[in-house]
Protein backbone atom coordinates (compact mmCIF):
# COMPACT_ATOMS: atom_id res chain seq x y z
CA UNK A 1 0.00 0.00 0.00
CA UNK A 2 1.39 3.41 -0.91
CA UNK A 3 1.51 6.39 1.38
CA UNK A 4 -0.57 9.42 0.50
CA UNK A 5 1.23 12.67 -0.18
CA UNK A 6 -0.71 14.89 2.22
CA UNK A 7 0.37 18.18 0.64
CA UNK A 8 -0.82 17.04 -2.79
CA UNK A 9 -4.11 15.89 -1.27
CA UNK A 10 -4.64 19.25 0.44
CA UNK A 11 -3.81 21.13 -2.78
CA UNK A 12 -6.25 19.01 -4.83
CA UNK A 13 -9.06 19.52 -2.29
CA UNK A 14 -8.54 23.26 -1.73
CA UNK A 15 -7.81 24.51 -5.26
CA UNK A 16 -11.38 24.13 -6.64
CA UNK A 17 -12.76 26.15 -3.72
CA UNK A 18 -10.66 29.24 -4.42
CA UNK A 19 -11.18 32.22 -6.72
CA UNK A 20 -7.41 32.79 -6.78
CA UNK A 21 -5.78 29.32 -6.69
CA UNK A 22 -2.43 30.77 -7.81
CA UNK A 23 -2.08 32.41 -4.38
CA UNK A 24 -2.31 29.09 -2.51
CA UNK A 25 0.73 28.15 -0.45
CA UNK A 26 1.07 25.17 1.84
CA UNK A 27 3.81 25.07 4.45
CA UNK A 28 4.73 21.93 6.35
CA UNK A 29 6.06 22.04 9.90
CA UNK A 30 6.91 18.89 11.85
CA UNK A 31 6.49 19.73 15.50
CA UNK A 32 6.26 17.38 18.44
CA UNK A 33 3.53 14.86 17.77
CA UNK A 34 2.08 16.53 14.65
CA UNK A 35 2.77 16.93 10.95
CA UNK A 36 1.37 20.43 10.68
CA UNK A 37 0.24 21.86 7.32
CA UNK A 38 -0.46 25.59 7.17
CA UNK A 39 -2.68 26.68 4.28
CA UNK A 40 -2.32 30.31 3.22
CA UNK A 41 -4.64 31.90 0.66
CA UNK A 42 -5.64 35.42 -0.29
CA UNK A 43 -7.71 37.26 2.29
CA UNK A 44 -10.85 37.21 0.11
CA UNK A 45 -10.64 33.39 -0.27
CA UNK A 46 -10.41 32.59 3.44
CA UNK A 47 -14.18 32.51 3.93
CA UNK A 48 -14.61 30.12 1.01
CA UNK A 49 -12.07 27.79 2.58
CA UNK A 50 -13.53 27.90 6.09
CA UNK A 51 -17.19 27.78 5.06
CA UNK A 52 -20.25 28.65 7.07
CA UNK A 53 -19.71 27.86 10.73
CA UNK A 54 -16.46 26.11 9.74
CA UNK A 55 -18.11 23.18 7.99
CA UNK A 56 -15.78 23.17 4.96
CA UNK A 57 -12.67 23.43 7.15
CA UNK A 58 -13.92 20.60 9.36
CA UNK A 59 -14.56 18.39 6.34
CA UNK A 60 -11.08 19.11 4.97
CA UNK A 61 -9.52 18.23 8.31
CA UNK A 62 -11.48 14.97 8.47
CA UNK A 63 -10.31 13.90 5.00
CA UNK A 64 -6.68 14.84 5.64
CA UNK A 65 -6.58 13.08 9.01
CA UNK A 66 -8.15 9.98 7.47
CA UNK A 67 -5.48 9.85 4.76
CA UNK A 68 -2.51 9.66 7.13
CA UNK A 69 -0.55 6.47 7.65
CA UNK A 70 -1.93 4.22 10.38
CA UNK A 71 1.43 2.96 11.59
CA UNK A 72 1.72 3.05 15.36
CA UNK A 73 4.64 5.51 15.28
CA UNK A 74 3.02 7.82 12.73
CA UNK A 75 2.43 11.41 13.80
CA UNK A 76 -1.02 12.95 13.64
CA UNK A 77 -1.78 15.44 10.89
CA UNK A 78 -2.93 18.95 11.75
CA UNK A 79 -4.39 21.29 9.10
CA UNK A 80 -4.31 25.00 9.92
CA UNK A 81 -5.83 27.74 7.82
CA UNK A 82 -4.19 31.16 8.03
CA UNK A 83 -7.14 33.53 8.42
CA UNK A 84 -5.04 36.76 8.32
CA UNK A 85 -6.35 38.01 11.66
CA UNK A 86 -2.98 37.94 13.42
Amino acid sequence: MTETNIETLIRSLVTPLLKHPEALTITQDDSGKYHQYIVDVRKDDVGRLIGRQGHVAAALRTIVEGARSRRSNSKKVRLLINDHRH
